[in-house]
């Protein structure tokens, strides 16, 4: 189940690209999720562990890779962590529902992302009791508590 806690959220990982930088293993690249994550929300081809196909900027590292990218690979091989996932934008949001169903694992957000008009489970931490299952239901918690947080 995914988990999501509006605002900050003490010990989790704000900077995603510093933290790919240092994290990062080729092998990543190599996994099925990775080359669909990096061709839908990138439109960019995986090559090798090094080496991305990018239609914008030719042949890339995977330390040039969006930040929405970058979030969903560590949040995929670093279930454990919390990622600030306000770095993706909303074309990444289907992929995050996608690793919830694999695994549960915590993100925060300092907006309100947009999940889609299908029904999702999702918690929100900031009321440990709080289940949402759609986009009103997830912009009315957004809203209170990204307000308080302010």
């Amino acid at each position: 189940m995914l988990r999501i806690y509006f605002g900050e959220k003490e010990n989790s990982v704000y900077n995603t690209s510093v933290f790919f930088k240092n994290r990062y293993e080729g092998k990543w690249l190599l996994d099925d999720f990775a080359k669909e994550v990096i061709f839908d929300v990138d439109h960019s081809v995986v090559v090798d562990e090094n080496c991305i196909d990018s239609p914008v900027l030719g042949m890339i590292s995977p330390l040039n890779l969006s930040g929405g990218v970058k979030t969903l690979l560590l949040m995929k091989n670093y279930p454990g962590f919390v990622f600030n996932a306000s770095n993706c934008g909303d074309n990444c949001a289907k992929w995050i529902l996608k690793l919830a169903e694999e695994k549960n694992f915590t993100i925060e957000l300092f907006h309100v992302m947009d999940f889609g008009k299908e029904p999702f489970e999702i918690r929100v931490l900031n009321d440990k009791k709080l289940i949402v299952h759609n986009m009103n239901e997830l912009l009315d918690a957004g809203n209170k508590y990204l307000k308080e947080n302010c």
